[in-house]
């Protein structure tokens, strides 16, 4: 009975070790945009990924945006964040967001 509870408490440390070092991005727009169908007012973010979703958190408001993500893996480490969009009328489409410090690309569908 002993072993299990130290078991299970040592699984327990484990797991909310890893999500206390979730990794965050600080991402700015300047304008409106949208990231797949998921509007964003422009301002500062904190970019969290979660499984396969992109959690953009407005560091103003608090407020969270979450939008569906494909994940890619490029050969070397991005050296910065950087965002990868196109305009269209008055509002920028999110295509990719390269996490700088990793090899992932975030995508964004239509």
């Amino acid at each position: 009975m002993k072993k299990s509870t130290l078991l299970l408490a040592g699984m327990l440390s484990l797991s909310m070790f890893s999500i206390a070092n979730a990794k965050s991005y600080d991402v700015v727009l300047e304008n409106q945009a949208t990231a797949g169908h998921t509007r964003l007012e422009p301002g500062e973010y904190h970019l969290k990924v979660e499984g396969s979703n992109a959690v953009f958190k407005n560091v103003r408001t608090a407020k969270e945006y979450t939008a569906p993500i494909t994940i890619q893996t490029a050969d070397k480490k991005h050296d910065n964040t950087a965002v990868e969009s196109n305009v269209k009328g008055s509002t920028e489409q999110i295509k990719a967001i390269e996490l700088g410090g990793s090899r992932e690309t975030l995508e964004f569908g239509d």
